[in-house]
């Protein structure tokens, strides 16, 4: 089996899909042939047998002799105290068996003993205590066909008359009865399923195969087997077509429903399918599958040769493993969540870059407000003290005026740390220079002895 499709046959699939849900009924829906739950694609060469698997362990048929079927109903109360603690009340079989769980209730809780047969699962309590207060639910399990349903009731107590109601909160039924009276908490189910026994168990499973030739509708398709869990089988079509085309007889003790076409020719491509039918558990699928037929692979003749020969242990023939024919599983995934995922990925990966661009902008713009404030050529200087001398003093002004300049020219060369020094170097230079001027007025004003 070739599991390279061309590409001209995938797409034809793709256009003979398409046409089948524009034309035709939809599928599982208006026509009863079920839920398309696989599509597979499939290539086969001419001559060579193929393989059409289709596998279902719900349709395993297991006889039960008690006619039970797995079917079992359970009460299970939820208190409403700060444990939030969950019991069981009482279960019952189909077989009528009940069991309560808590001697307490022995007498007065009970269901109806013909609950499987009229759909009424209620609950029966007399001598309603504030014990049994809480919310119960009634489940239903069935083991055999894997169904389950639940339907829960709220029970409140009151010793006054007149607050005894029942009423929908918009999610359950709420009854508020008085203290010490009798209630039934209602659970009512009359669907088939639950309430029937068939004797005729082996004739509600069925699995059947059709072919769609390309360019025929689905509703028009070719009946080629049914098969039932009581062993009766049905061919259709031309004698040829029944001989080259079965399913196992072991199919409902397996769950293998598989197609075997042998002798495959190219007026067997189109469209096959495979219905699952289980009425009594509500089950119908439907698998499809592309066959295609492609030209025989030729064969180079070779010229007789001896070949080596092998050791019994080394024979490759003894050790071959036959490969299982391969198909392509198509599933087509919910496109919305999928879409709706890789949108959450890419709003993440934009709203964490744009708070990367703003961090990188807000530690800029500190790092340049810091460098403003530490820059020297932006900070005054305070004013240095005047002296004024008079007489001889003019030759210290001189010499302090010349000194000042230079240290003020030098200040604006060097850097942030040695700004602070240079100012205290002015400072005392300029100090140094009024005390030289104070001392030389001094010695001025002393009087001269002659």
């Amino acid at each position: 089996m070739n599991l390279a499709v061309p590409m001209c046959a995938r797409a034809l699939f793709l256009a003979q899909l398409l046409a089948s849900f524009l034309f035709s009924p939809v599928l599982g829906q208006n026509d009863g042939s079920g839920v398309v739950v696989a599509m597979y694609n499939i290539s086969a060469s001419q001559g060579s047998q193929a393989v059409l698997q289709c596998h279902s362990q719900r349709m395993v048929w297991t006889q039960d002799r008690l006619k039970d079927r797995q079917r079992v109903v359970h009460w299970d109360l939820l208190r409403s105290g700060p444990d939030l603690a969950m019991e069981r009340v009482i279960d019952m079989f189909s077989a009528g068996d009940q069991r309560i769980y808590n001697g307490y209730n022995q007498g007065r809780i009970n269901m109806p003993k013909t609950a499987f047969k009229d759909g009424n699962f209620s609950l029966v309590i007399k001598d309603v205590a504030m014990s049994d207060k809480g919310i119960y639910s009634c489940n239903l399990h069935h083991h055999y066909c894997h169904l389950y349903e639940s339907i829960k009731v709220q029970l409140n107590v009151t010793k006054s008359a007149r607050k005894e109601r029942r009423f929908w909160d918009g999610q359950k039924a709420v009854f508020v009865v008085l203290v010490g009276s009798t209630v039934v908490l209602p659970c009512v189910n009359r669907r088939p399923i639950w309430t029937e026994g068939n004797s005729q168990e082996d004739q509600q499973q069925v699995v059947h195969w059709d072919r769609q030739p390309p360019g025929v509708r689905h509703d028009r398709a070719d009946r080629l087997i049914d098969l039932y869990a009581s062993g009766e089988r049905r061919h259709y079509g031309p004698l040829f077509v029944q001989q080259k085309m079965n399913i196992s007889a072991t199919a409902f003790s397996q769950g293998d429903f598989s197609l075997i076409i042998s002798d495959i020719q190219p007026l067997d491509k189109g469209l096959y399918s495979c219905h699952l039918h289980h009425h009594y558990c509500g089950l119908h699928e439907r698998r499809i599958f592309q066959l295609t037929v492609t030209p025989p692979v030729p064969q180079i003749p070779q010229e007789p040769t001896d070949g080596p020969q092998y050791l019994p242990n080394e024979d490759p023939n003894t050790n071959m493993v036959e490969v299982p024919p391969h198909v392509i599983n198509v599933i087509l995934p919910e496109q919305r969540s999928h879409f709706l995922q890789q949108l959450g990925y890419i709003l993440a990966t934009l709203l964490l870059l744009a708070l990367i661009v703003l961090a990188v902008i807000l530690l800029t713009r500190h790092r340049k407000r810091q460098d403003q404030d530490f820059d020297p050529r932006k900070v005054e200087s305070p004013p240095l003290p005047t002296v004024t001398y008079v007489g001889h003093t003019s030759s210290v002004k001189k010499e302090c005026e010349r000194s000042i300049p230079e240290m003020k020219s030098s200040n604006q060369e060097e850097t942030k740390l040695d700004y602070k020094n240079n100012l205290l170097k002015e400072a005392e230079m300029s100090k140094l220079c009024s005390q030289k001027a104070i001392d030389l007025d001094r010695e001025m004003e002393k009087p001269s002895w002659k």
